[in-house]
């Protein structure tokens, strides 16, 4: 075996950018559905982009005919428990003291279901399904977890300044409506969170208004009320698509108009901000210094130790999940001679990242913490403990998944035609060393091997930073942004010291600036944002018994205020206006321009980009998705 010629048409990194991004799922169901409801054999099918179909029998599919049914997965939750389904049904409507209406025969309860799938969702129908064996009831858990995980991230994820400016307008509106907290309301597409947003606002009316009117009794009454949430949610997000869609050549004008506005300006702004910023530090610091040490400190201690041993578990997991992976393509690669067959192992390998049963015990890690985590930030306010868990998940997903397109990388400028199998296997060792070792990216003192010489190797280094490196950097910013996600809503909202900062003072100063790049909301927001930034860095530095984590946060600095690259600090948000729901208009408005203007001295504007940022609405529609395009430099 040691003798055989190492198979000269396999070419690593070719083969795993073929590889799928998503894996799909499919196979045989039974649902629940029907009028009156009743429990049919299906075929479902799992998109990979997380759209759930189902059709009456698999030739449907295969011959690509109309599902019977589609929905969308985001927001949804994965039951798998009879009893614990039927207990939520009974919170939804609860029966009143005086209400004796006779409850109806219920085919949940006349069919106990061996292996159950429920979906449920806040404002959207339930789905019911039931699969064959415990295995593949198991197998879809999984794969509808992943989905509901893919769509729900799809605007953290992105890289788009556009996403982010979306995401702080909408918590921008929510403080003005006085909802401090951070929650799960973000979870989703552009249009299907300003539809969360919405419903949440619209629910209390629709209570009052609507349950005392529903007919039957008991779990019927709650399908009815479930029903009727499904129906106003589907109109709503009609709406919120159509606006956002309707909105994009008023929003062009709008920053075609503000770019004219700052260009001419910028430097009196960035000086006029810097100016204001320091007389309002004055203000703010004392009584801020004062509120943290009173409310935070402690708290933000044993918050930070905790998001840090639930990441340190997780990158754990990943690293002993790659190790294990790659020792195994290194044992075939010893065993066998067959080109195609070794094909099969790269594959498997580079499909790793999207195989939801292997990855089950990295997202197992992050699950596990997310209980005691929700009580420790409870008396903040923070109730999105799901998007933190969610987050900690793509961040596993994204790790393993440039680890492995490393290595594969890696083995494919490594090994050669010239290599025997043994010799390609240690070539494949001196590789799984050097994803897995750690060491900076200029680091140097680099071996080499047949194929890959030291300097070929350094450069690889500059580019694809080694997994322990990049995830301990990965993880410092994770567990920096989700303590500022927790802390700074509270912090804002503690009024008992933000009211001893006279704004009024400075109001006019900003007024007379006269640019909507500049207000006074975002300058005070900056400065409370810096101070706790360098408590989290402090804390950090504790726990991770590291000499510098000073790095920033979305262009953030950790001090309250540096001079130095201040064009980069002029990135505040836009401000999203949204009116209650009547006539189904969503108005928008720019409160502090510079993310749609110029960013770091240069100008941009917004285009729609489907590919840029995904954006998945009902029936397939996009809403305004949009991404930041270069325009020139200022």
């Amino acid at each position: 075996m040691g003798t055989t010629v190492f198979a000269p048409d396999i070419h690593w990194s070719l083969l795993l950018q073929k590889l799928p991004r998503v894996r799909e799922h499919r196979g045989h169901l039974t649902q629940l559905g029907g009028h009156p409801p009743r429990w049919q054999p299906i075929f479902c099918v799992l998109r990979g982009d997380g759209r759930l179909e189902w059709f009456s029998l698999r030739e449907e599919y295969e011959n690509g005919g109309h599902p019977l049914g589609s929905m969308t997965l985001t927001g949804y939750t994965v039951l798998t428990s009879q009893r614990e389904y039927l207990h939520l049904l009974d919170t939804l409507c609860p029966v009143s003291s005086g209400d004796h209406t006779q409850e109806e025969p219920d085919p949940l309860l006349e069919m106990p279901v061996t292996f159950p799938l429920f979906l449920q969702h806040p404002f959207r129908r339930h789905l019911c399904f039931s699969a064959a064996s415990r295995e593949a009831q198991r197998a879809w858990r999984l794969a509808l977890q992943g989905g509901i995980r893919l769509r729900g991230t799809v605007l953290q994820r992105s890289k788009a300044p556009a996403a982010r400016a979306f995401l702080d307008a909408v918590r921008l509106y929510r403080q003005h409506q006085g909802h401090f907290g951070g929650d799960d309301v973000t979870l989703g597409s552009d249009a299907e969170v300003l539809t969360g947003v919405l419903m949440r606002e619209l629910l209390p009316a629709l209570r009052a208004q609507t349950l005392p009117g529903l007919r039957g009794a008991g779990r019927h009454r709650a399908w009815a009320w479930i029903e009727l949430l499904d129906a106003v949610h589907a109109a709503v997000l009609a709406g919120a698509s159509a606006g956002l869609r309707a909105f994009q050549p008023e929003k062009d004008e709008l920053l075609t108009v503000l770019e004219k506005t700052i260009r001419p300006d910028v430097d009196q702004i960035l000086r006029q901000r810097e100016r204001l910023a320091g007389r309002l530090r004055v203000q703010v610091q004392g009584p801020l210094e004062s509120c943290l040490c009173r409310k935070v400190d402690t708290q933000l201690s044993l918050v930070t130790q905790k998001l840090l041993s639930t990441m340190e578990a997780v990158l754990s997991a990943v690293q002993t999940l790659l190790a294990q992976g790659m020792d195994r393509l290194s044992r075939h690669l010893r065993g066998s001679s067959s080109g195609t067959w070794l094909r099969k192992e790269v594959y498997s390998f580079g499909e790793m990242p999207w195989d939801p049963e292997l990855m089950q015990t990295c997202y197992r890690e992050a699950e596990r913490s997310q209980g005691r985590l929700g009580q420790l930030v409870v008396p903040f306010g923070f109730s999105g403990t799901r998007s933190l868990m969610f987050g900690a998940q793509d961040l596993a997903q994204q790790l393993m998944a440039d680890s492995v397109a490393t290595f594969l990388q890696l083995a494919d400028e490594c090994l050669t035609t010239a290599l025997n199998c043994t010799q390609a296997a240690q070539q494949l060792e001196k590789v799984r060393g050097r994803v897995l070792k750690v060491r900076s990216a200029g680091g140097g003192g680099h071996g080499s091997g047949p194929g890959c010489s030291a300097g070929h190797w350094t450069s690889h280094v500059c580019v694809l930073q080694k997994f322990q490196s990049d995830s301990s950097s990965a993880q410092r910013e994770f567990i920096r942004g989700w303590l500022l996600c927790i802390f700074l809503p509270f912090v804002l909202s503690q009024r008992e010291w933000s009211c001893k900062v006279d704004l009024l003072e400075l109001e006019g100063d900003v007024l007379a600036v006269g640019s909507p790049a500049l207000t006074l909301e975002g300058i005070y927001e900056d400065i409370v944002q810096g101070v706790l930034l360098q408590r989290i860095n402090g804390e950090l530095k504790k726990a991770l018994r590291v000499s510098d984590v000073s790095c920033t946060l979305d262009g953030c600095s950790a001090a309250p205020w540096d001079q130095t690259g201040v064009g980069e600090h002029l990135i505040s948000s836009w401000a999203i206006l949204l009116n209650c729901w009547g006539a189904g208009d969503l108005l928008w408005g720019v409160r502090d321009g510079s993310k749609c203007g110029f960013l770091g001295g240069t100008a941009y504007t917004l285009h729609p980009d489907p590919e840029g940022w995904p954006s998945y609405g009902e029936q397939g529609q996009w809403g305004a998705s949009v991404c930041l395009s270069h325009r020139g430099t200022l």
